[in-house]
């Protein structure tokens, strides 16, 4: 196979992350890039190739392409996707994938139809310390989970509005979420969360809660409890998720595993590089095999099912069982 096609639609940060891991990829080709800015898709293209475009219905008729990245903010998800979808176009999302689970089962309908390769932005699931508490827990009993991502404001206006971005939660700490249900191997079958706006009232046009809690229990009966916020606005900050089993507490960051109690020496050893979530796609394409993705689209949705049901529990006062559960 000659190199793989690919064509964005977003040119901002994210999406410049994943041009800059693609260039590095002998067998990917950037050919068309997409963005509302026209000045912003221009400069991408200048660094990584393409033509440009800042209407992304006149590239999909028009860009030659095999695959199509989309790496847009959560309100943004209309039609793209299933346009491609119905092109015959591989495609790779950027997480969250939607905002509200219709427009999410309706573009997983047209990606099944279509039978094209789909891979979501999770790509904490092929780090090396991942895998190894994904197979230490494989035949382990995980009672409880703790996560926590306490952080700072992203600059984009779009993040802090709620009717945007979806909140921390939804948006950032999907990120820990998703872990948990991969390490773990198991469902969310209910969610039970509480939001607040508490210290931040000063910021501009702020409604994403400041402070953000989530019960969650799976379908083997494990609870976990999640907790972000934004409030670190002058740095600092921490981000870890931890297991708890008999005498055991196996803790996870991204380049390091602790363990408290019961000593684990299968989790002992040098964090070892690992593929990264661009080349495996590239990969995957080549080869037609969808099981060399981490996160297809139905699995990155169940990720955005569980922070949406989360949203509807806070807004709600009640707990939310999650659509695809």
């Amino acid at each position: 196979m000659s190199a793989v096609k690919i064509g964005f639609i977003g040119a901002g940060g994210n999406a410049r992350g994943h041009m800059q891991r693609l260039s590095e990829v002998d067998e990917a080709q950037i050919v068309s890039i997409c963005d509302l800015n026209e000045q912003t898709a221009r400069s991408a293209a200048d660094e990584f190739g393409g033509a440009t475009y800042t209407d992304y219905h006149k590239m999909l008729d028009e860009a030659e392409m095999d695959a199509l990245y989309v790496s847009i903010p959560p309100f943004a998800h209309t039609d793209a996707e299933i346009l491609a979808a119905e092109a015959g176009l591989h495609l790779f999302v950027e997480k969250p994938v939607v905002l509200d689970m219709d427009k999410g089962l309706e573009i997983l309908d047209a990606i099944k139809s279509a039978g094209v390769l789909s891979s979501v932005g999770y790509q904490l699931r092929l780090l090396d310390t991942a895998n190894r508490i994904k197979r230490y827990l494989a035949d382990r009993t995980v009672a409880m989970v703790s996560s926590h991502r306490w952080g700072g404001l992203p600059g984009v206006h779009w993040w802090r509005v709620m009717d945007q971005s979806g909140g921390q939660l939804h948006e950032q700490t999907t990120h820990q979420l998703d872990l948990i249900r991969y390490m773990t191997g198991h469902e969310v079958v209910e969610v039970y969360a509480r939001y607040d706006l508490l210290t931040m009232t000063d910021v501009e046009d702020m409604t994403v809660p400041d402070s953000q809690a989530a019960v969650l229990t799976f379908d083997n009966g494990t609870i976990a409890t999640i907790t972000t916020s934004p409030m670190m606005t002058q740095g600092g900050g921490k981000s870890d998720i931890n297991f708890l089993l008999r005498d055991q507490i196996i803790g996870w960051a991204t380049n390091a595993v602790s363990v408290t109690g019961v000593a684990a020496p299968e989790l002992e050893g040098d964090v070892k590089e690992t593929l990264n979530i661009d080349a495996a796609f590239v990969q995957a394409m080549i080869a037609g095999d969808q099981s060399l993705i981490p996160c297809s689209y139905e699995d990155g949705l169940r990720t955005a099912d569980v922070t949406i049901a989360a949203n509807d529990s806070a807004r709600t006062g009640k707990p939310v069982r999650p659509r695809m559960a």
